[in-house]
């Protein structure tokens, strides 16, 4: 099969999201300009450099009360800084919890039943008893093709560590078992790993 997207393709869903998978969750917490919190899943987000670190995630749809995107990217345009909170495996129903469509004061923490605490370096809040939290400032809001597509580039200024999740200095994903976005509405989970050694090593 082959088609091109400007034509569509034909089939019952959308194949494009399938294709490009796994893809990590980033589960970005942030705050308005008058200190509402809100969480949100995105499932088009990644590390993009190591020095200094930095993420991405990008958001592809707007909202009533936010007219071109959704409360988190309207959030950051206003304060500058977000966190992104690494989604476990354990706690899949709610970052679910969190992935609905509310109105901007709403604070999905206390909709999806989870404590959170104040991040170190920037305004904003994070999840309590996530894997990993990524504190960042805002470096840029890049407007895609698209009427409703951001994506908003960060770079991180803290890093929060479970400590069981730390084995013999190195951070272990197989002791949370990282949620991963698939096609439609289809997830997995990390739990087995293997090592490859590169040529030049």
């Amino acid at each position: 099969m082959f088609y091109e997207p400007k034509d569509g393709h034909g089939l019952p869903h959308n194949p494009f999201n399938a294709v490009v998978t796994p893809r990590p969750i980033g589960w970005i917490s942030s705050r308005d300009a008058d200190g509402r919190d809100n969480l949100a899943p995105y499932s088009f987000f990644n590390a993009v450099a190591y020095v200094p670190p930095q993420v991405m995630f990008a958001s592809t749809s707007g909202k009533a009360d936010r007219g071109d995107t959704k409360d988190s990217v309207g959030n950051i345009r206003e304060t500058g800084v977000f966190c992104v909170n690494i989604v476990e495996y354990a706690m899949r129903d709610a970052m679910n919890v969190t992935s609905a469509s509310l109105p901007r004061e709403v604070d999905e923490f206390e909709r999806a039943g989870l404590e959170k605490a104040e991040c170190e370096t920037v305004a904003c809040a994070r999840v309590v008893g996530a894997p990993a939290s990524l504190e960042c400032r805002m470096t840029q809001i890049v407007q895609l093709e698209g009427e409703t597509n951001w994506m908003v580039l960060g770079e991180v200024t803290g890093v929060h560590l479970r400590d069981d999740c730390m084995v013999d200095g190195r951070f272990d994903i197989t002791r949370y078992q990282p949620l991963t976005r698939l096609g439609y509405r289809d997830y997995a989970r990390i739990a087995d790993l293997f090592s490859l050694k590169r040529p030049d090593d």
